[in-house]
C-alpha cells in the first residue's frame, strides 16, 4: 500500500498556519514520582519536532501536557506566545491529537468519525462538511473506506483514519502519539510519508512522540532524545547520528548479547 500524498499538489494557504510552541522549565510528578523535570524547548511554526526515547521515559505524559489533557506540576507551555492553560488559547488555536490507539468510535462509520466534531459544533452546513470530510479521506486514499466501520479496517488503515480525522479540522498544530506503533515496516513508512507531506503542504506544526528511530531521524527537523525524565540530546537528525554520548549511541545502536543479556544486567543492578 502506497501513500499518494507526494503526488498531490493542493493549494497552500496564503499565510503559514503553523504555530510556535514553547515549553518553559516544565515538570510533571504524580505524587512522589517525578516523571520529568525542568524541560525546556521551542518548536518553530511549521517544524516537525520529534521526541523519541525508550518506553516509560515520560514522552506520552509530555504530549498530554502539550495537548492540555493534563496540567504540569511546574513550568509553563506557550502556544504562539499564549498560555496553553488559558481556555481562550485553546479556543483560538486549532490543535489535533492523533492517539496511539487511533481512538475511533466503533459505532460510527469512518465518515461519521471524521464528521462528528464538525457536526456537533455546527461549524459547516451539510454540503461543506461532506466536502471537507471527503477531501481529507481523499488526501489519505481512504475514499473507499468512508462508509466502513473501524472494525472492518486493518491496523494501518485505522491509523490513517485517525490522521484524516486530525486534519479535517484544518489544525495549526498536530500532536502524534506513537503513530507507527504496531505497524509493519511498509505501513510505518507510509505513515512517516504522510506526516512529512502534511507538514509541507498544510504548513502545520507537528510534534511527534515515538520510539521509532527510523521515523524520528527521517522526518524530524529536530529530534529530542528523552531518557529518565530529561532530554539527553536535542539536535538535527544528522547531529543526533553524529553524537557520541553513550545514552545516544545505546539507543540508536543497541546490540544483542546472548551471552550476557541486558535484562540480567538490569536485574543485577537492582539487587
Amino acid at each position: 500500500m502506497s501513500c499518494p500524498l507526494s503526488s498531490r499538489n493542493p493549494a497552500k494557504p496564503s499565510q503559514p498556519r503553523g504555530v510556535s510552541v514553547q515549553a518553559l522549565q516544565l515538570s510533571k510528578a504524580f505524587g512522589n514520582e517525578v516523571v520529568f523535570s525542568n524541560i525546556s524547548f521551542t518548536v518553530a511554526p511549521g517544524e516537525i519536532f520529534v521526541i523519541m526515547g525508550p518506553s516509560g521515559t515520560g514522552k506520552s505524559v509530555l504530549l498530554r501536557l502539550l495537548m492540555g489533557l493534563d496540567s504540569p506540576t511546574a513550568g509553563q507551555i506557550l502556544i504562539d506566545g499564549l498560555n496553553a492553560s488559558d481556555p481562550a488559547t485553546r479556543r483560538s488555536v486549532k490543535i489535533s491529537f492523533v492517539f496511539q490507539s487511533g481512538a475511533l468510535l466503533n459505532s460510527l462509520t469512518v465518515f461519521d468519525n471524521l464528521a462528528l466534531y464538525l457536526w456537533e459544533h455546527r461549524l459547516y452546513d451539510k454540503k461543506t462538511l461532506r466536502h471537507k470530510v471527503m477531501r481529507a479521506l481523499e488526501m489519505l486514499s481512504l475514499q473507499s473506506a468512508a462508509y466502513k466501520y473501524p472494525s472492518e479496517l486493518s491496523g494501518g488503515m485505522r491509523k490513517r483514519v485517525a490522521v484524516a480525522r486530525a486534519i479535517v479540522m484544518e489544525p495549526q498544530l498536530i500532536l502524534y502519539d506513537e503513530p507507527t506503533s504496531e505497524l509493519d515496516p511498509i505501513m510505518a513508512t507510509t505513515i512517516a510519508e504522510m506526516i512529512a507531506t502534511l507538514s509541507q503542504e498544510a504548513t502545520v506544526t507537528s510534534i511527534v512522540v515515538t520510539h521509532d528511530r527510523e521515523l524520528a531521524l527521517t522526518i524530524g527537523d529536530r529530534v529530542a532524545l528523552m531518557k529518565e525524565g530529561h532530554f539527553c540530546a536535542l539536535d538535527t537528525p544528522q547531529g543526533i547520528r553524529e553524537r557520541q554520548e553513550a545514552d545516544v549511541q545505546h539507543f540508536l545502536h543497541p546490540t544483542i548479547n546472548l551471552t550476557n543479556p541486558r535484562f540480567r544486567k538490569n536485574n543485577s543492578n537492582t539487587q
